[in-house]
């Protein structure tokens, strides 16, 4: 089957968890894959071609682009999957401005400009795959995270109109929601929820599996199977759509 084999696959938030999982298993299928992350350290453990970058600029998303197609050619596959989560968030009378502001710059601007620098050339090509990491928070809002929940939502909206406008293109745009998935910054919010209830964080990871028909949460190479499958040739029926991961929850 043709899947990505030989496309070339530009992945971001690469450096670790989903990201990781899916610039690995992209590699494995044979795409030409560059890893974007803002460590440089973490992006070099990968053992991938990489690009270290801001994405929450222009210029930072430009730049990233740029390298990449000069040393493998043209975008195919976008995966954007990079983010700020929502650990550090408050209810929202009492939500600061500053990370509203570097939310929506990170999770929903960064993604917007990495679009609209690619969908040109993939539009032109008349073939293209964008996938984007949204979250159950992105049709279910949790609590005191409205900075988190309004990118993620926006995200799904972002997607929905890259599938419209590249529609006739051959371009196809998703969304893959994962539930609770036991990353480096899902880690950081169970560190900080079992701060604030005064319980271990072990008891936090087990209310959230407790969540799912399956007693476990979903893991980084599920998501990333998902995430593949829409990035592949054999997606074309799919477009549009918001595709959870979450094990039947709603979460």
């Amino acid at each position: 089957m043709p899947g990505v084999a030989g496309r070339v696959a530009l992945v971001t938030g690469a450096g670790r968890g989903i990201g990781r999982a899916t610039a690995e298993l992209l590699a494995s299928r044979g795409a030409n894959v560059i890893c974007v992350a803002r460590s440089e350290k973490e992006l070099a453990d990968v053992g991938l071609a990489y690009s270290v970058a801001d994405l929450g600029t222009p210029e930072g998303c430009s730049q990233v682009v740029n390298d990449a197609e000069e040393r493998v050619g043209p975008i195919e596959i976008l995966i954007c999957n990079h983010g700020i989560g929502s650990a550090h968030e408050r209810v929202i009378w009492e939500q600061e401005n500053d990370t509203w502001s570097e939310t929506m710059r990170v999770n929903l601007d960064g993604p917007f400009y990495l679009s609209k620098r690619i969908l040109k050339s993939m539009t032109e090509r008349a073939y293209g795959r964008v996938v984007y990491t949204s979250s159950t928070a992105g049709i279910v809002a949790e609590h005191a995270g409205s900075a988190y929940n309004s990118s993620k939502h926006g995200l799904i909206g972002l997607m929905r109109s890259v599938a419209q406008d590249g529609g006739a293109f051959g371009v196809t745009s998703n969304a893959v929601l994962p539930g609770w998935v036991r990353t480096e910054m899902a880690e950081r919010s169970a560190a900080q929820e079992a701060k604030d209830r005064g319980v271990t964080t072990e008891q936090i990871w087990d209310e959230r599996s407790a969540l799912y028909p399956a007693g476990r949460v979903a893991t980084t190479q599920e998501v990333a199977e998902v995430i593949a499958f829409l990035a592949s040739e054999e997606s074309s029926g799919v477009s549009g759509e918001a595709i959870r991961v979450a094990l039947g929850s709603v979460w």
